[in-house]
């Protein structure tokens, strides 16, 4: 589906620190639905013009921009010192601060943490969920970012170890409530308790399948929007994956069971040959849809009936 596009924004993703309550296994490393950690953050943020990863390198399914906390590659000097890094390798207007545990974020909440930092009057927005600020699911204006960071090292002599709440108070700062399903954009995993709530959210009925699609997309380095609107109409048709599914029911009903998965990959593979677009996808399901309705309509007679009457 088509989107207003999103105005031009850097984003930085924090990947430091020593998850002591995971008893020190490196967090951003930690899989989910497959994917690590870190790279479900990025996976939120792919139309960004620069993504800086600040923490130890890492194997990462896109290629991002590595940075220490400090120049000389010391770790673990808190939250401030890594943002004041990760920010003086970009330039955008806005700037896009995930941390590297949230395994719900999606680029939904992005849009919407955009939106709001565009409002007049506002230098940033942040998710609020469960009575608190989310400073580390947020969205930046660079200048006014820049300049509170600058006064606060100024103030303290340096931003080593400073915590969070002292930037927050000093922006303003829209607010964006974590609605939708549970857990939201903010659930971080800080211990296994969460990252094994995290991977049994991800199984259930609702969502499995948007998971796997967002999985195998990124695995198969894929950028087709496959959702579609909640309510198709003429103008907004239904995403890929209903239009697909719709597809394999035909091809298994209407010829035989093992004919759903074959035709889905004939159908991506010429929808590769002729240019990959997503209307090239579904000018391929609606050729193989039409195939599957005319082979069943030959078995059961209806096509004759038809053509008798």
């Amino acid at each position: 589906m088509s989107q207003r596009p999103c105005p031009p924004y850097d984003a930085v993703v924090l990947a430091g620190g020593g998850a002591r309550r995971l008893g020190g296994a490196d967090k951003p490393a930690v899989t989910v639905g497959g994917r690590t950690l870190l790279d479900r953050a990025l996976g939120s943020c792919t139309d960004a013009a620069h993504t800086v990863v600040v923490g130890p390198r890492r194997p990462t399914a896109r290629a991002v921009d590595f940075t220490s906390e400090s120049p000389s590659g010391a770790e673990g000097l808190g939250p401030l010192a890594a943002l004041d890094a990760g920010l003086r390798r970009t330039t955008a207007p806005l700037l896009l601060v995930l941390s590297a545990d949230l395994p719900f974020v999606t680029r939904a909440t992005v849009r919407t943490l955009l939106a709001a930092a565009g409002e007049a009057g506002a230098e940033g927005a942040l998710v609020h969920a469960g009575g608190r600020d989310q400073p580390l699911l947020a969205v930046y204006r660079s200048d006014p970012l820049r300049r509170e960071l600058a006064l606060l090292r100024t103030e303290y002599g340096a931003l080593s170890g400073l915590p969070l709440r002292l930037l927050v108070p000093e922006l303003a700062l829209r607010r964006v409530p974590d609605e939708g399903p549970r857990p939201g954009a903010a659930f971080d995993c800080d211990t296994w308790e969460d990252v094994v709530r995290a991977r049994t959210a991800i199984r259930e009925h609702g969502t499995v399948l948007t998971e796997w699609m967002t999985a195998a997309k990124a695995e198969l380095g894929v950028e087709l929007d496959t959702e579609g609107p909640e309510n198709a109409t003429d103008s907004a048709p239904p995403g890929l994956t209903t239009v697909l599914l719709d597809l394999a029911r035909d091809a298994a009903h209407g010829v035989a069971r093992p004919a759903a998965p074959l035709t889905a990959f004939l159908v991506g593979y010429a929808a590769a040959n002729a240019g990959g677009t997503e209307e090239d996808v579904r000018e391929a399901v609606r050729k193989a849809t039409a195939l599957a309705q005319r082979w069943a309509a030959e078995e059961d007679g209806t096509e004759r009936r038809a053509e008798e009457r």
